[in-house]
């Protein structure tokens, strides 16, 4: 194949819906050859490349369509393809087989367990990457297998120096002894897509050079199309799977194509820095545009551990959990705050630094996730968490699980038979995986589809949780999460998020305070939960129109909290006239109903939960009182629970004066 270069106002160029330019398939009239004609692709000022990167068979971004044709005029290409999978990968079933055939216990033959990562490696990148998922559940697969699967992300085997040091001169326009002042003379680390030499810039900067493998587009695209074919195969003509498997597996395909697109990739990690590079103990490694292209990407060194290395950490004195714990917040900020996650959360990419940070790598493979997934997801979470499964089926209507036409009767059963093991327990013990595979087996039964988007967020979660279980077997994902949905429950002004704390708080218009309770519980949890910040948001929500429901009804609340309190102290008072001074001409009054005196407790512990929350200092709470009362918003909310409170008392005393007649 040649390669044609066009200039950038070029007629022969289009773009695709993000703006960014594609690759056009022409021919060459003397040659009679296709031509691959590249124009720059999307950079900004900052990184304009100095050589045209060597020209492939496909287009740089991923076009099913223009796979599919290409592929489908080399049916040779793609048959000898699928024997070369095929044939090792049956010897392979064969053997563990026969092992169990001879009585041998195939789960603890390392053997096997070497012979299986020799495989994969074999079968090139995409079957790599399954094996790198599979490395991160110890609850699926057993140790010797584990520790042979962990090579995967990191020790493969490299390609040659010599073509790794010509990509780095096609790409950045000159040798690399004439760009870096050092580079180790053998890969650091060899991956799935690339491998990685240490370096130093002629400015001393310590780097970290990442130069992509060789063929690799074509050996991705060509498993894909076969993959697409399968999978569509399998969704015309097996009715039971109703899943959107080519759009999942298109979905898949569109985040590897930019993650062999190193500028998208540290155009990602620029945007990762600035939605979380903030965030307390998370550090994100510096892009060295100027020394960045196409197939090359020079990032800052990172001098850390893998997390999965635990006895090595503690010795440095850094506790494993508490970063996985770090992590964790981390990632629900990414799925359920902003949207933009990181989709292949493995150990290789997560490390530990020798201060005690948790440092992400590789953000080739991220993915983004709109507001109403958003909101949905964390709605689920509340209802998954409260047993409340009528709610949870509307979650999966608003997730485009369910159709909105689907009769939802018979699911809500259903649900509960999958949380049956759930009834009663406490958030802690309910897993990510065993919920995940419980759904699963449901989906089979009902009308449920799986939309493309889901299948990433899955992949993330259920990989950060099996390297939590590596790290502590009893860590519980949902468990750390709680406090951070309770969070953003109590404080989030999204319409979504208020309609969802009305439906947990108020039952058959009945005010639950225990839930109330939990949330104020998990969320002081919650290190970015502040007393103050709850206070004002609480006060400008309940003050506008979208709390009229919750302000109504606590009114209502409260009112029957000061009626308690008043029978209490008549009953006591009473009781005292009658036993202690023998007044027996007095009546004793009964004290508060049995209901009343478990919302007064439910207040005691309310109020005792709010003084133990971060911001409570007693000392700052009447100039923070005096703050809130001369808000406006405050005096329009004392109004209006004042003519609610008179409403309520007037309505009371008739009912009491008609009863008396």
């Amino acid at each position: 194949m040649m390669v044609k270069s066009l200039p950038s106002n070029s007629q022969s160029t289009a773009e695709d819906s993000r703006g960014s330019e594609l690759s056009l398939i022409e021919v060459l009239p003397e040659s009679g050859s296709p031509v691959l004609v590249i124009n720059a692709p999307r950079q900004s000022a900052k990184h304009q490349p100095k050589v045209l990167a060597e020209a492939e068979p496909l287009t740089l971004g991923y076009d099913p369509e223009e796979i599919k044709t290409y592929y489908q005029s080399r049916p040779l290409q793609v048959l000898r393809r699928i024997l070369t999978v095929l044939k090792p990968t049956l010897l392979y079933i064969f053997g563990i087989w026969w092992d169990k055939k001879r009585g041998v216990v195939v789960k603890n033959d390392s053997r096997r367990a070497v012979q299986l990562r020799e495989l994969l490696t074999q079968l090139g990148p995409a079957y790599i990457k399954i094996g790198q998922a599979l490395s991160t559940r110890p609850d699926l697969v057993p140790p010797v297998y584990l520790e042979e699967l962990t090579k995967l992300q990191d020790q493969l085997p490299p390609f040659p120096n010599e073509l790794a040091y010509q990509f780095i001169e096609e790409e950045l326009g000159s040798r690399p002894d004439e760009i870096y002042a050092e580079i180790s003379t053998n890969p650091i680390a060899a991956a799935s897509l690339g491998q990685v030499y240490k370096g130093k810039l002629k400015t001393g900067e310590e780097v970290a050079i990442k130069v992509q493998r060789p063929d690799l587009r074509e050996r991705i695209t060509i498993d894909l199309y076969i993959l697409r074919y399968l999978a569509g195969l399998v969704q015309r003509k097996v009715k039971r799977v109703r899943s959107d498997l080519v759009g999942i597996l298109d979905e898949l395909g569109d985040r590897i194509f930019e993650e062999m697109d190193y500028i998208h990739e540290g155009e990602n990690a620029e945007r990762f820095f600035e939605l979380y590079g903030h965030m307390e103990d998370i550090y994100v490694p510096k892009i060295y545009w100027e020394y960045t292209n196409r197939r090359v990407l020079t990032m800052e060194w990172i001098n850390g551990i893998k997390l999965t290395q635990t006895q090595e950490i503690k010795e440095l004195g850094i506790d494993a959990r508490y970063l996985i714990e770090v992590g964790v917040q981390c990632s629900l900020r990414q799925l359920l705050e902003h949207g933009f996650f990181h989709a292949d959360p493995h150990p290789g990419n997560l490390l530990a630094t020798f201060d005690g940070k948790l440092a992400y790598l590789d953000f080739g493979m991220m993915s983004e996730i709109k507001p109403p997934q958003r909101y949905g997801l964390i709605e689920a979470i509340v209802h998954v968490v409260n047993r409340d499964f009528d709610l949870l089926t509307q979650d999966y209507v608003k997730l485009e699980f369910l159709a909105p036409e689907t009769d939802l009767t018979p699911i809500v059963p259903a649900f509960a038979k999958v949380f049956a093991n759930a009834q009663g327990a406490s958030v802690a013990e309910l897993n990510i995986k065993s919920i995940t595979d419980d759904l699963s087996a449901l989906m089979y039964e009902y009308p449920f589809r799986v939309p493309p988007y889901y299948a990433l967020i899955i992949r993330s979660l259920v990989t950060l949780e099996g390297i939590a279980i590596y790290i502590d077997p009893n860590f519980k994902v949902l468990s750390e999460a709680y406090p951070y949905v309770s969070k953003r429950l109590l404080t989030d002004p999204a319409d979504e998020l208020r309609n969802s704390l009305q439906d947990l708080l108020f039952k058959d218009g009945k005010f639950r305070w225990n839930r109330l309770e939990n949330l104020l519980k998990n969320a002081r949890s919650n290190q970015e939960y502040d007393f103050n910040l709850v206070m004002n948001q609480s006060v400008d929500f309940l003050s506008s129109a979208r709390g009229e429901f919750i302000r109504d009804r606590l009114v209502d609340e409260f009112i029957n909290g000061m009626d308690a309190v008043g029978k209490n102290v008549l009953h006591n008072f009473t009781y005292l006239l009658r036993e202690r001074v023998g007044l027996t001409a007095v009546n004793e009054i009964p004290g508060a109903t049995l209901e009343q005196q478990q919302t007064l407790e439910h207040i005691k512990g309310i109020l005792g939960i709010l003084r133990e929350t971060k911001g409570f200092d007693p000392a700052k709470l009447v100039p923070q009182l005096t703050q809130i009362l001369v808000n406006p918003r405050v005096h329009y909310l004392g109004q209006q629970v004042a003519n609610r409170f008179t409403q309520k008392a007037v309505a009371r005393l008739v009912r009491q004066l008609l009863a008396a007649e």
